[in-house]
Parts: C-alpha cells; structure tokens; sequence
C-alpha cells in the first residue's frame, strides 16, 4: 500500500477523516480553508530559488525541495495541527531516504505566522513510522468507517457536512 503524506497527516487528526480518504472518499476539492492553503502556498514564496522546486516521489508530493542544500519546505496555513504537520515532514524525510536521498532536513512554514520550523527524523522516528504506516493500512481496509469522535476543530474540516449530516 502506497501511503501520502495526507494520509499520515489525518492518522494524526482523524481516523474517520483517514478512513474516507483512504477508501476515495475526497471532500478537499469542496473545502474553502484548503483553496485558501492552496493560495497560501502558491503566493507566499513567490521570489523562491528556481533550486526550490515541487518534487513527487512515489505517493508523496512536496511543496518545495532544495536539492542543494537537501531541505523540504513545507507550507502550512495555520500551526494548528503542528504534530500532524511535524509527522508529515518526517514521513517525507523516509521516504527520500528510501530512495537513496540521505542528509535530508525539513523545514515547517507557517507564513500567515511568521514562524518556520525546523523537522529532523531520528532513529526513534522512523521506527514509529513503521507503526504508524501499519496502523494506516489497517484503518483505510477495515470494512467499517471508524465512528464519529467530536473534536474542536470539525467545524473546520473538508468532511464535516459528511460527518454531521445525520446530527440533530
């Protein structure tokens, strides 16, 4: 099973929001707040190094990578769901490494909050994301959708309407 970076994202926020995307059930394309990370993404590094370039490696794709220096950028709205962001950085990391890509480093940006973050993978790292990835598997083939888990921020989720839609 080829697993994305979404993919380990949602682990981190949601097993239902997982569940539905692993089984092609996509509400992003609906999604405002995802448009407006999409435009964040695209106009907020605009005066980039053409070194920093989109790379698709596999079922992964990265907002920007510097092959000189071996550094992912990754663009982010809010730091909202910074765990989530920091294992996506870190799967990323894996997987360039798997392809014979060493030296590595990630960088998280949040350019609405002036703030950048600086992701390495340990040893400790990958080993969990071997579990991680595991557990993914196991969740996107369970015959069942996991259940509804109310969090804070559903209101703001691509899937809420889908989750809620038999709530009173």
């Amino acid at each position: 099973m080829e697993i994305t970076g979404t993919q380990i994202s949602y682990y981190f926020t949601c097993h239902r929001k997982l569940w539905l995307f692993g089984n092609g059930i996509q509400m992003e394309h609906n999604s405002e707040l995802v448009a407006m990370g999409k435009l964040i993404h695209e106009t907020s590094y605009s005066d980039r190094p053409d070194r920093f370039q989109e790379v698709e490696i596999g079922p992964i794709k990265i907002d920007f990578y510097d092959k000189r220096d071996k550094v992912i950028h990754e663009v982010k709205k809010s730091d909202k769901l910074e765990v989530s962001h920091q294992w996506q950085v870190k799967y990323y990391i894996y997987i360039m490494e798997q392809a014979g890509i060493e030296g590595v480093t990630g960088l998280l940006e949040y350019p609405k909050l002036r703030h950048t973050e600086q992701v390495l993978l340990t040893n400790d790292d990958r080993a969990e994301l071997e579990t991680i990835m595991a557990a993914i598997a196991v969740i996107t083939a369970s015959e069942s959708c996991p259940p509804l888990v109310k969090m804070g921020f559903c209101k703001n989720c691509s899937y809420y309407d889908f989750c809620y839609a038999s709530e009173d």
